[in-house]
């Protein structure tokens, strides 16, 4: 099973989560379903979350789209890292 994982780290925690719960159904349209979402203990705006993957080509487009990039930029990402794994 394909899983994509993502790394982000935020501004306001809260104001990111809101962005990102509002994408439930792009997220599900890109083939992707949230198996978790996790925040470090020393520093709860740094964000890790998994998602099953069930087309890459979908995730990937996903992943890159310049939308979904602005998108993230007004979240209040500051930095982030996305890995694609089996």
């Amino acid at each position: 099973m394909t899983r994509m994982i993502c790394w982000n780290e935020v501004k306001d925690f809260a104001a990111w989560k809101s962005v990102f719960d509002s994408h439930a159904d792009a997220h599900a349209e890109a083939g992707l379903t949230l198996e978790g979402l996790w925040r470090d203990i020393d520093d709860p705006n740094e964000v890790i979350f998994i998602f099953q993957v069930s087309d890459l080509e979908k995730a990937r487009a996903f992943a890159s789209a310049p939308a979904g990039i602005e998108s993230a930029h007004r979240a209040g990402v500051t930095d982030g890292s996305i890995w694609f794994v089996e």
